[in-house]
């Protein structure tokens, strides 16, 4: 699976997308980032695509209004998230909308509970 990489100004466009909130982290991922809340990712950027976890009826709203797209890999897009449209990419505005709804949604969830670290194998 070819993992796409965003541009500078991808990653730019993203982070100016994300909310000014103390709780609103972004991170890299796989090459790309991602914006999390107590753990729990509410936006990401796959090369130039930004991705939001929304609620259901924002979702219904988003896909019935403007012509989103899958987000992540073609072969295996990341279910429950949803791509904004392409055309937005000289939207801020509209872009940040959407994250913020995003983050709100994602913001109600329960903290996701750290992972535990792997033990350590013992060298032979």
């Amino acid at each position: 699976m070819q993992m796409p990489k965003p541009s500078e100004a991808d990653k730019e466009r993203f982070r100016s997308a994300v909310p000014e909130n103390t709780e609103a982290e972004v991170k890299p991922m796989f090459g790309n980032l991602g914006a999390f809340v107590h753990g729990n990712m509410f936006a990401g950027l796959f090369g130039p695509t930004i991705g939001v976890k929304l609620s259901e009826a924002d979702q219904q709203e988003l896909e019935a209004n403007h012509q989103t797209q899958p987000f992540g890999p073609a072969e295996r897009p990341m279910g429950g998230y949803v791509g904004l449209p392409e055309s937005w990419q000289d939207d801020a505005e509209q872009t940040a909308e959407w994250v913020s709804k995003a983050f709100e949604n994602v913001a109600k969830l329960p903290p996701k509970a750290p992972k535990a670290p792997k033990a350590k194998q013992p060298k032979n």
